[in-house]
């Protein structure tokens, strides 16, 4: 049960969340066991104090949902987010630069961002945003993350037109090498989902549905 309920960084992304729906994500994911809490930047330095004396990491969204920021705004919102406190941080490509074939805008970018994670020993996730991209689009990136070697590599934020989808995720994992691993988040509900997302290649969930799908998961081994 430790090792499944890791799968899971615990989401709440929502734009008018307050201190106290920080404080229950925070207490869930605690006495769960969660990776994660995933959270806006904004609420970082309450998070790592509601977390204070576990081992549950604050997840930090950069340059979320559009990722369309410059590039010295991301790099000052990744390194912000780590000073605040966060131990991971996922951030959204340019998606516009990508769409354009700018591949090297896109290499600069993760290069930066995934230097400054290392830099603090920090998880680097890149969120590909795949609603969005062509198969041809989504190998591109995967090569990429190959050359610069990411943490991970993320199917979606969630907020976009679908989120993660098996053929999306055995797709990334067919064209990234091995020691990158695969986030699937977006619309994952359900123990029967997880299931088939780790069984495709996803080594990490987000979701806010983690605790019903550990609950469902408890009620089968009963």
């Amino acid at each position: 049960m430790d090792n499944f309920n890791k799968l899971f960084d615990h989401t709440n992304l929502k734009p008018y969340v307050s201190d106290a729906d920080m404080k229950i994500l925070c207490d869930e994911a605690v006495k769960y066991g969660f990776k994660t809490v995933a959270i806006n930047n904004a609420n970082i330095e309450r998070c790592k104090k509601f977390l204070e004396g576990s081992d549950v990491l604050v997840d930090a969204a950069v340059s979320f949902p559009l990722g369309q920021c410059t590039l010295e705004t991301k790099l000052f919102e990744t390194k912000n987010a780590i000073i605040n406190g966060a131990g991971e941080v996922d951030y959204v490509i340019n998606i516009a630069e990508l769409k354009m074939g700018n591949y090297s805008y896109i290499e600069k970018e993760m290069r930066e961002i995934v230097s400054i994670c290392r830099k603090f020993n920090v998880t680097s996730k890149v969120i590909f945003e795949n609603c969005y991209l062509t198969d041809d689009e989504k190998i591109a990136l995967c090569k990429i993350a190959n050359k610069i070697k990411p943490d991970f590599i993320k199917t979606s934020t969630g907020f976009g037109t679908s989120g993660a989808t098996l053929a999306d995720v055995k797709l990334m994992r067919e064209n990234a090498i091995p020691e990158i691993k695969i986030k699937a988040a977006g619309g994952i509900r359900t123990l029967d989902m997880v299931e088939q997302f780790v069984q495709a290649g996803a080594s990490r969930i987000g979701t806010s549905a983690a605790i019903k799908i550990v609950e469902e998961l408890n009620e089968r081994n009963c």
